[in-house]
């Protein structure tokens, strides 16, 4: 039974407009949500990116090939439902962000954190009118509390879509500021991406890595490619 997956039952999967947003049909049939909620969604390219997914399927639909429907299941069934919680979870991030716990040592270490994370951290203080405490070791520091609230008025001015993809973006990478910049693209995913591994990366170079440490480093990867890919096709 564990290898059960539902059967391809159609042949073409099409863009629909409508006067709310966008749709996907299947052979003329519009998809609906596991909650058995209507499939609109805000942006044709987010409506192309669904379509091309159910259209690469085969015989059988393999979900994990699908995370921009996915994405688009959940903004629908659970995060407009919960926008409140979702957005405080994703917020809480900013209190323990990965960019500011720095090592004392070894040297390069050092200066490989101040290097990559330096920049992010000085363009979301401009841009976000924030400020940062940064300290060494892994004993909590808190953040100034107008910090918290000015990132929370800003991920609460997202749309269900938008905080969908924002929540991977932050979760995967460990770093609120690390989403937000990936939000914006300020950087390349790839940049970004790699800013978020320096701790692990370095480890690794020191200790080697085991083959499911490896696969659990790609799956995340791709979860950050994609959300990535899925916040850009929400935005308007």
């Amino acid at each position: 039974m564990s290898d059960w997956a539902p059967k391809k039952f159609w042949t073409e999967a099409t863009v629909a407009e409508l006067p709310e947003g966008f749709t996907v049909r299947l052979d003329g049939r519009p998809v609906k949500t596991p909650a058995k909620a209507p499939l609109v969604i805000p942006t044709r390219e987010m409506a192309e990116l669904v379509a091309a997914e159910w259209h690469a399927q085969e015989d059988k639909i393999v979900p994990d090939t699908m995370p921009a429907t996915r994405a688009a299941n959940a903004a629908i069934d659970k995060v407009r439902g919960q926008f409140a919680e979702v957005a405080g979870i994703i917020t809480a991030y900013g209190e323990t962000d990965l960019l500011c716990y720095r090592a004392d040592s070894p040297a390069e270490l050092v200066a490989r954190q101040r290097v990559a994370w330096d920049p992010l951290l000085e363009w979301s203080a401009g841009r976000y009118g924030v400020r940062w405490n940064v300290t060494t070791g892994v004993m909590p520091t808190p953040q100034p509390p107008e910090t918290l609230d000015v990132l929370r008025r800003h991920v609460e001015g997202y749309t269900p879509f938008q905080l969908t993809a924002f929540h991977d973006l932050v979760a995967m990478s460990g770093s609120m500021v690390i989403g937000l910049a990936a939000a914006e693209r300020i950087a390349s995913v790839d940049a970004l991406w790699a800013a978020s591994r320096i701790d692990e990366d370095w480890q690794i170079e020191q200790w080697g890595e085991d083959e499911e440490a490896q696969r659990l480093t790609l799956a995340r990867r791709h979860a950050f490619s994609n959300a990535a890919r899925f916040f850009a096709a929400s935005t308007l």
